[in-house]
């Protein structure tokens, strides 16, 4: 008997293997409970050392992709020590990627132990409907939004995987196997934190049906229709890593030491920042870093804070974007001038960290949920039309920086207007939020997507350039082609055109959505359902 052939290596290796899965999920939980709360050096360590622990068991046991990953994240947590723990915009950004990445693996593609059918590490979602068979559907439809789903055909089956596994939510129908609510019940007594539960029915329900639903861990119920885009549009946040985005802030102070203080103060509280010293560069500044709040020093040499306030408050886009005042003016009268000049607060020093931790953090907190709703769409989320083209101007402006390929985007559903007219505005509505969130689901985070009005959406992809981001959206096109709404009489499918154009210098933003805009007219006119690059 050769080596590969020893059942007891193979069980051994299958084990090794479920250590090295499990470690990566507990550095993956560290890194979700710190992007919740804030960032500090005791959840610093703890990541550090689930990081080491996870590259140790990857080398041990010869999983490299794994291996390389942790390798990649140490290298990330190396460089902010060194910082003195202080966060930089570019190392948060590439640690979400890695982290994302991370979340994504199982075995290395082509082991040959791969048969050991190892769980992945981003939890499936259980489905318990009455008809197995549109169960099947459901499943195969999450799975193109990069969800994976398991019907379960009958009570002893779902029994059996809960055993075996919890998921990251449960699609439970209220008639399954005789009595899907009792069975919910039956299988969240005793676990300590509930399983989600998105309930369904054909009929609708009673008061007392939803309550108890709610009790057994109900977060949703579904009447008349159950389709992937609703169902993903609920779970998606139960089931993705945390994208930890932490807030910007720009100090402008002529005393670097007062600056390199108020940044130290700021970063432990995993808070990212840039000290400013030349106020009259705030303004590129402004569009470079994009800041949620910005803390000025009252008296500079070149200028006042409140001068330099006015100046700001100037630019439509910074309106809204929380101005503190950081000074040892102690003239309560002065302070409350300096307010009404485009100020929002006026902290005096020397100041308590903890105070300027919480103030800063509320303002920005507060200023970014307002602007949330100003720049999105409320039907699915995405950017809206203004804000959009913010973010290509900036994109723009970063390209032509580093020298960077920079593309856009266009896509427009195809016949759209017979899906209103056809099955009416519900299900036109529909359409459009399964397509946002399909762009959400196959994108990466440093894509900006947007809707660019009615039917039409628009895509900037940094570091791109036609061919490549070519090969992405056709993928997208073919694959959301494949997706099927339950309709009268029959089940309703839709595609999209696109069109693309990439960047050229000294090309302004209206000329590159102009070139994307005739690419998409030449995907039209050549049929619809197609991917056209401008030329």
């Amino acid at each position: 008997m050769t080596e590969h052939d020893d059942p007891n290596r193979d069980r051994l290796k299958h084990h090794f293997s479920q250590r090295v899965i499990h470690q990566a999920r507990h550095l993956l939980e560290i890194w979700q409970n710190l992007s919740r709360s804030e960032w500090n050096s005791a959840g610093l360590a703890d990541l550090r050392e689930a990081c080491l622990r996870l590259l140790r068991y990857a080398e041990r046991f010869e999983q490299a992709e794994h291996a390389q990953l942790a390798a990649s994240i140490g290298n990330c947590l190396e460089a902010v020590e060194r910082n003195n723990g202080r966060l930089s915009s570019e190392l948060i950004s590439e640690l979400n990627q890695l982290m994302q990445r991370l979340s994504r693996t199982g075995l290395r593609h082509g082991d040959q132990f791969e048969q050991t059918q190892l769980p992945p590490l981003r939890k499936p979602v259980y489905l318990a409907l009455q008809d197995f068979e549109r169960a099947e559907r459901l499943a195969q439809q999450l799975e193109f939004f990069g969800l994976q789903a398991l019907p379960c055909e009958h009570a002893n089956a779902f029994r059996a995987a809960m055993s075996e596994r919890h998921p990251a939510a449960l699609v439970m129908e209220l008639d399954f196997a005789g009595g899907g609510l009792p069975l919910a019940e039956e299988v969240q007594a005793g676990l300590a934190q509930k399983v989600p539960v998105l309930f369904f029915s054909h009929e609708e329900t009673d008061t007392p049906t939803r309550l108890a639903a709610a009790r057994a861990g109900g977060q949703d119920f579904f009447t008349g229709t159950l389709d992937a885009s609703s169902v993903l549009e609920k779970i998606e946040t139960l089931t993705r890593v945390a994208h930890y985005e932490p807030f910007r802030v720009l100090i402008v102070d002529d005393s670097r030491a007062q600056g390199t203080h108020t940044e130290r103060v700021l970063n432990g509280a995993g808070i990212v920042t840039r000290a400013l010293t030349a106020p009259l560069s705030v303004m590129a500044e402004m569009a470079e870093f994009q800041p949620d709040l910005i803390i000025l020093d009252m008296y500079m040499p070149e200028c006042l804070g409140t001068e330099l306030a006015k100046v700001i408050r100037q630019h439509e886009r910074y309106v809204s974007v929380p101005i503190i005042y950081l000074s040892a003016e102690d003239d309560l009268d002065k302070q409350l001038d300096a307010m009404s000049e485009g100020g929002d607060d006026f902290l005096t020093k020397p100041i308590k960290p903890r105070h300027l931790i919480a103030t800063v953090r509320n303002r920005a907190a507060r200023a970014r949920s307002l602007k949330a709703r100003m720049v999105r769409d409320s039907l699915t989320g995405l950017y809206n039309h203004t804000h959009t083209l913010q973010l290509l101007d900036d994109a723009r402006y970063r390209s032509r920086r580093d020298g960077r390929p920079l593309t856009f985007a266009m896509l427009d559903i195809d016949h759209f207007k017979k899906v209103n007219d056809s099955f009416g505005h519900p299900m036109g509505d529909r359409v459009i939020k399964s397509l946002a969130l399909f762009l959400k689901q196959r994108l990466r985070k440093t894509d900006h997507i947007g809707r660019y009005g009615g039917e039409e959406f628009a895509v900037v992809l940094p570091d791109t350039d036609a061919n490549a981001a070519h090969k992405v959206l056709e993928d997208i096109r073919q694959r959301f082609a494949e997706i099927r709404y339950p309709a009268h009489p029959g089940d309703l499918s839709c595609t999209f055109s696109c069109g693309i154009a990439q960047l050229i210098e000294p090309m302004d933003i209206t000329t590159l959505a102009k070139q994307a805009d005739e690419a998409l007219y030449r995907a039209k006119r050549s049929g619809r359902n197609r991917v056209e690059i401008y030329s």
